[in-house]
C-alpha cells in the first residue's frame, strides 16, 4: 500500500500510521491509537521483567545441622535453581547460638561449597545478620 495513502486512511479514523518493523521490505505498520501502542510496549517489558527473577523459594538451615543434612538441603536449592527460582538462605537462631555467629558462618559457607559443586551460582544479596539469624539470596548464573 502506498504511504500518502496509509497516512489518508489514519487521518480518516482519528488514528495514527505507527510502523511496527523496519526490519523487512516493505515496512509493516498498523493503524492504531500511539497512546495505546506506547501502552502496550510498556506492559509487555514490564511483564519480560517481572518474569526474569523467578519466585523466592526458601531453604532453612538449622544451627546444629549435619553435613548429610546440609547435602539434603543443596540439593533441594539445586532443584530449585535449575527451575529458575531463586533461593532465599535462612538460618535461624536462638538463644546462645546468637552468639555464636562464626560457627553458623562456617555452616553456610559449607552449604555454599557443596552447592557450589552441583550447580554453578550467583549471590544476589549477601549474608545479612538480622534479628532471628543470618539470610541470604542466591540464584543461578
Amino acid at each position: 500500500m502506498n504511504l500518502e495513502v496509509a497516512l489518508q486512511m489514519a487521518r480518516e479514523r482519528n488514528l495514527d500510521l505507527i510502523q511496527v518493523t523496519e526490519r523487512v521490505e516493505p515496512p509493516v505498520c498498523k493503524i492504531m491509537d500511539y497512546g495505546k501502542y506506547q501502552y502496550a510496549l510498556q506492559k509487555k517489558e514490564r511483564a519480560a521483567r517481572v518474569k526474569k527473577g523467578g519466585e523466592i523459594k526458601g531453604v532453612r538451615l538449622g544451627f546444629n545441622i549435619s553435613l548429610h543434612d546440609i547435602e539434603v538441603r543443596a540439593n533441594l536449592a539445586e532443584k530449585f535453581l535449575n527451575k529458575g527460582d531463586r533461593v532465599k538462605l535462612e538460618m535461624v537462631l536462638r538463644g546462645r547460638e546468637k552468639s555464636l555467629s562464626d560457627f553458623a558462618k562456617g555452616k553456610i559457607d559449607q552449604f555454599l561449597e557443596i552447592l557450589e559443586k552441583k550447580v554453578p551460582i550467583k549471590i544476589e544479596r549477601v549474608l545479612k545478620k538480622e534479628a532471628r539469624g543470618f539470610t541470604m539470596i542466591i540464584s543461578k548464573t
